[in-house]
């Protein structure tokens, strides 16, 4: 039954690679499909097919048999095609329900494994991708989400995150890295992107250099949210435009090399700066440049055109506004003047991220009547419509609201950002969704005015990577647990003075309290009640809690922590009917036990397969990079065999040299296998070193699985 099911699936994947006409595009999608098939058939381990399927976008949800699909959509941009195109997938593959991220992503739930290969087929006909989404490689790269448009801005940097994003899909240098890595640009000083908890952040700047005036960017490096959350550390104040994407090269060849592979916790690169210092860091990156592919990269500002708005003249149907005083309301919170004189951006609310797949077809037709066709997903969760003209305003909003896209309040207090927590992300401790709805529904009916207020943002994740960056909010939440006489009822940290300043500087919230998560609503009302009372006139409410201090929040929210008076619905999370209990991951398959070091092997010969592949298309570099993989990899795998486990690629560098080189095992024309591999940092990536590096590694595999043969018998 199964096979036939795969058959099937098969089948219909290869008929729409037919329209794709992109051969590295096909590929990938045929090698997911192979991945697939070996995993089913037990031919590749659970470790090596969660890679491969992370970096294909990929995720498994905490429901058995499903998986969470991410769709990448650099810096939150999105067609009105391509949005109905999502929607019409969605109802097709998935749940019916387009879930848009902190991250400018869209996921989808509810898809068989078997027929992501299909999906993302039917994807790429829109030019709409998923590599890259998950796993050890460079997110999706996020920017201000009203880039072009801004009063504010120097510049648009729009071209700049497509060139970026564009640059470092597929590219061999961040591929399987130790972890992710986020990368950021924003518009302005206010830095809307939130520079600061990415790897590398770009803030838009402008220079005057012998007269002219030069675009580039403040580059930070090393921030981070999740449980050990970290600032970024200013790099440069002003770096040209042509140097941010060699330096960002740099940067990963750093990361992949030296950062920590083994232990997830410790894997991010703002861990790595913590470990080397930022000038260590620095140092590392300057040592690569010999080794990269360009020196500098000229970024083409035209790459990416401003969509065209609703000609000029066009006539709007009269519409009449049963409630005023809220058009009113939503024109003050919600509608933005833009750059580009008499043209007006819209923000649109919307709850916990998500747009039902009809939703989204009808606000596809909305757009086209009355904006560009373009919109933008914001870091908030939200969506911009842009060039509005002010005569359409009243028509557009009469069209909203029947969505029920139109309440007021887009990136205010009463608009809270939410991962999907339980509902269906394997890492969730106690639920997001349920309590940003009951916290939403508490501002609306008890603090109406907080539609106004944008300096306290509410964020909420269900553990404490904060996928919806509680980390960074003025009042925050992250799931957990606590137990009661031998029970376990759900619980919330709170989080408390987060956020960007009013020069645009980042900060962290701090860690208040644990409360049980059913007294949530009554610590936000106890907070918000607090800050009315004691607030000074015109006081952020950073500032208010960085003025009062951990202490005063912790005793003034003390009376809520108390566990002796429960009642039985504190057992139980929101939206649940069942007791609460603290669910461990689900494994996707029954496990199985593999040959580690025979799939090393495996790994090393694709990698020189695709070392093979770059020399013959001319990538230089690509290959290099590929053949110095070979040799980490097949390295790996011998040390594996004499159960030598190591943390970080220099590691396994090194302790090859200690235990098989030293020995004399292995030699090498420099005297050690580092200074052999890591030559490729040094010398240009010409076509002779290419050509010899590749040629080097194969030998290398040979020699290695010799070594390996030779142990075997012996052991018998």
């Amino acid at each position: 039954m199964f096979l036939s099911q795969e058959n099937s699936a098969m089948q219909s994947f290869r008929s729409e690679l037919e329209d794709i006409n992109n051969p590295v595009i096909e590929k990938d999608i045929i090698d997911l499909a192979d991945k697939i098939s070996k995993f089913r058939n037990l031919q590749i381990d659970d470790d090596k097919f969660r890679s491969v399927r992370l970096a294909r976008g990929v995720y498994g949800q905490r429901q058995p048999g499903v998986q969470m699909i991410r769709i990448k959509l650099p810096y939150g941009k999105i067609t009105t095609r391509q949005l109905v195109h999502i929607a019409n997938l969605s109802d097709e593959f998935a749940s019916s329900t387009l879930h848009a991220t902190t991250r400018q992503d869209i996921q989808i739930h509810y898809v068989s494994l078997d027929r992501t290969p299909e999906l993302w087929a039917k994807l790429e006909k829109e030019k709409i991708t998923l590599r890259e989404a998950c796993g050890n490689t460079v997110r999706n790269v996020t920017g201000s989400a009203k880039a072009g448009i801004d009063p504010n801005e120097p510049f648009d940097i729009t071209p700049y995150a497509q060139a970026t994003f564009e640059y470092f899909l597929r590219n061999p240098i961040c591929q399987e890295m130790g972890r992710k890595f986020k990368i950021s640009f924003s518009s302005s000083d206010e830095d809307s992107a939130f520079s600061f908890i990415h790897d590398i952040g770009f803030i838009a700047k402008v220079k005057q250099i012998n007269g002219k005036e030069v675009r580039g960017f403040k580059v930070v490096v090393g921030g981070g949210l999740g449980a050990q959350p970290m600032l970024a550390q200013v790099a440069y104040e002003f770096m040209e435009e042509d140097q941010i994407i060699p330096f960002a090269e740099s940067l990963l060849r750093v990361f992949d090399r030296y950062g920590e592979r083994a232990r997830r916790q410790k894997a991010r690169m703002k861990f790595l700066m913590a470990e080397i210092g930022l000038q260590g860091l620095l140092d590392l990156a300057k040592a690569e440049y010999p080794a990269l592919k360009h020196k500098t990269y000229k970024i083409d500002t035209n790459s990416v055109q401003q969509p065209e708005p609703q000609p000029e003249g066009k006539v709007y149907p009269e519409v009449s506004i049963d409630n005023e005083a809220r058009y009113q309301l939503w024109l003050q919170t919600n509608v933005f003047p833009q750059k580009q004189k008499g043209f007006f951006a819209i923000g649109l609310k919307t709850q916990l991220g998500n747009l039902s797949s009809d939703k989204a077809r009808a606000l596809a037709e909305v757009v086209r009547e009355f904006a560009a066709d373009e919109l933008r997903i914001t870091v908030t969760q939200g969506y911009i419509l842009k060039f509005v003209r002010e005569e359409a305003l009243r028509g557009l909003y009469v069209a909203l609201d029947k969505l029920g896209l139109a309440n007021p309040g887009f990136e205010s207090t009463a608009d809270v950002a939410a991962c999907p927590g339980t509902d269906t992300c394997n890492l969730g401790i106690s639920s997001s969704y349920g309590i940003a709805v009951e916290l939403e529904r508490v501002m609306t009916e008890e603090f109406p005015d907080l539609v106004k207020n944008s300096d306290i943002s509410i964020k909420i994740s269900g553990c404490p990577n904060s996928c919806g960056q509680h980390g960074i909010a003025g009042i925050g939440f992250h799931g957990s647990s606590q137990k009661k006489d031998g029970l376990v009822l759900p619980a919330l940290q709170v989080l408390l003075g987060g956020g960007v300043d009013a020069d645009g500087n980042g900060r962290i919230a701090n860690k208040v309290i644990k409360i049980p998560s059913k007294r949530g609503p009554e610590a936000l009302r106890v907070l918000l009640a607090d800050y009315d009372e004691n607030g000074n006139d015109g006081e952020y409410y950073k500032d208010y809690f960085a003025r009062q201090g951990d202490r005063y929040f912790y005793t003034l929210l003390k009376p809520l922590t108390s566990l002796d008076d429960l009642s039985d619905s504190d057992f139980v999370d929101w939206g649940e009917e069942e007791n609460f209990k603290v669910e461990t991951a689900v494994g996707e398959c029954a496990g199985v036990i593999i040959d580690l070091v025979a799939t090393l092997f495996y790994d090393s010969e694709e990698k020189l397969d695709w070392a093979n592949e770059a020399f013959a298309e001319g990538r230089w570099a690509d290959s290099l990079y590929h053949s110095y993989n070979v040799f980490v990899t097949s390295a790996k795998a011998l040390l594996l065999s004499e159960d030598v486990k190591n943390n970080t690629q220099i590691a396994i560098i090194r302790d090859f040299d200690r235990i098989f080189v030293e020995k004399g095992e292995f030699t090498f024309p420099e005297g050690s296998f580092e200074a052999h591999i890591t030559k490729i940092s040094s010398n240009e990536p010409t076509k002779a070193f290419a050509g010899t590096f590749k040629e080097e590694a194969a030998a290398f595999i040979e020699k290695v699985k010799a070594t390996r043969t030779k142990q075997l018998i012996a052991s018998n």
